[in-house]
């Protein structure tokens, strides 16, 4: 296969999407694509959508790592810049906490315990929303329905919480898929 410009565009435990701008309209690329993609261990099934030029890559969550090593092999020819989008300074304060989870939990089988059952509920949590919302999201939530409810209803509510709700509501709006919503071109799905 030819080296391709792609970007990782989204990944989550089970599931990474592709952007290949240069497959955009090109079926035939994009087949081309997932056959060099099928070989990779614990791939479940391949989505690819001509009409975005993008391709989702299903995969076998426990074979995380044993996935990501053989990916990585496959695309290093194709995205020599990296395989992960700019971070930011949340993305790097979450990171810095999961490392130190990480630390505790080889130290503790208490730590360990909460540090895989957290993980497992941020998994699930994704793959119930179709990845819209996340452990992170729905704890901040959570902090500010607690909030709301020990004030009390009779009190008023603080600005803070009633533009943080508008603001994950409309998150939350802008990611969901709409029924009637129809995509330019039905996506091909490839089972490997």
């Amino acid at each position: 296969m030819t080296k391709l410009k792609l970007q990782i565009a989204h990944q989550v435990p089970g599931r990474v999407r592709l952007k290949i701008p240069s497959a955009k309209g090109n079926p035939e690329l994009l087949k081309e694509i997932s056959e060099t993609f099928s070989v990779i261990p614990g791939l479940e099934q391949i989505t690819v959508n001509p009409a975005t030029g993008s391709v989702v890559l299903h995969y076998d969550a426990d074979r995380h790592d044993e996935f990501h090593g053989s990916f990585q092999q496959h695309t290093q020819n194709a995205a020599p810049s990296g395989f992960r989008p700019p971070q930011t300074d949340i993305d790097e304060f979450a990171r810095k906490i999961e490392d130190e989870a990480e630390f505790l939990a080889r130290n503790s089988e208490s730590a360990r315990a909460v540090v895989d059952f957290c993980k497992m509920l941020d998994r699930e949590i994704k793959l119930a929303t179709d990845n819209n919302v996340d452990l992170k999201i729905l704890l901040a939530a959570g902090l500010i329905g607690v909030t709301v409810f020990e004030i009390g209803a009779s009190a008023a509510t603080p600005v803070w919480v009633t533009l943080t709700l508008f603001g994950l509501n409309h998150f939350i709006e802008m990611h969901t898929v709409h029924p009637k919503a129809v995509p330019a071109a039905a996506p091909i799905v490839v089972k490997g």
